[in-house]
Parts: structure tokens; C-alpha cells; sequence
């Protein structure tokens, strides 16, 4: 489907997509502190208040730019090698900096021609991926 492919507004299926309105990373009990100081620390994202019953729970939330990350307490927690959520970020250089200065190594894929991109990882080892927006618009 191209971009100027208009099926994806829902005239063949009913429905149609919005924007992603959230990625869930787990993370094991306990580590809601480190978690704050990665999200909201490092990358500056605001924490949200959880409703009561995903609170009970463990974990916690974040929100900047427009993009959610839940993070959820699961029991035999291990950072996913491949699973990783795919944040735009515009100023890539300087979220590599911030990154590289608080100990979170940056590693740079030059494999897409039109996007800028690198891989790091939050502080309990979860993948994370910043590509810039489109380069040809």
C-alpha cells in the first residue's frame, strides 16, 4: 500500500487506524525507580497517574511528544533480543548524547536510505529504537 492508497481509511474493511496510542514494555517487580529515572530522568517524559486496578499492579506510565509507554510488571521478566517499539524523534544527534552521557549506549543502523536511526536500551535492558522522521517528506 502507498502512500497515496486511501484503502486504509476503512472504505473496503469497516474500520480504520489511527496513530498507535501506546507501547507496553515489561519490566520486573520492583523496578518502577529505575524506570523513572530512564523515562523521566533521561528522556524527560512526564509520568502518568495509573488508574486504580493497572496500579494495584506495579509498573507505571509515561507520555511525551504524543507517545505513551506502559510499563508492566511481569513475574520472569527478560528484555526481549528483537521486540523493541520505534519512537520519531526529531534531533536525533542530541537524544544520542543524552543517552551516551547518562550510560546508555547508542548503536547506529545505516541500513535505511531515507531514515536516520539507532538502537539503545532502557535501563533494564529493553530494546529501543529512534529513527527520524522521513528524510524525502
Amino acid at each position: 500500500m502507498t502512500g497515496r492508497d486511501h484503502r486504509w481509511r476503512g472504505a473496503t474493511t469497516g474500520f480504520a487506524f489511527g496513530r498507535v496510542h501506546h507501547v507496553q514494555l515489561d519490566i520486573p517487580a520492583g523496578a518502577e525507580p529505575a524506570c523513572r529515572a530512564f523515562w523521566a530522568g533521561v528522556l524527560g517524559m512526564t509520568e502518568l497517574a495509573k488508574p486504580p486496578v493497572p496500579a494495584a499492579r506495579g509498573g507505571c506510565w509515561f507520555r511525551g511528544g504524543g507517545v505513551e509507554v506502559h510499563l508492566g510488571v511481569l513475574p520472569d521478566f527478560a528484555p526481549s533480543p528483537k521486540a523493541h517499539p520505534g519512537i520519531l524523534v526529531h534531533n536525533l544527534d542530541a537524544l544520542a548524547a543524552r543517552l551516551e552521557e547518562h550510560g546508555h549506549p547508542v548503536r547506529w543502523d545505516g541500513s535505511g536510505p531515507r531514515r536516520r536511526r539507532f538502537h539503545s536500551a532502557d535501563a533494564l535492558g529493553n530494546r529501543l529504537e529512534f529513527p527520524e522522521p522521513d528524510r524525502t517528506g
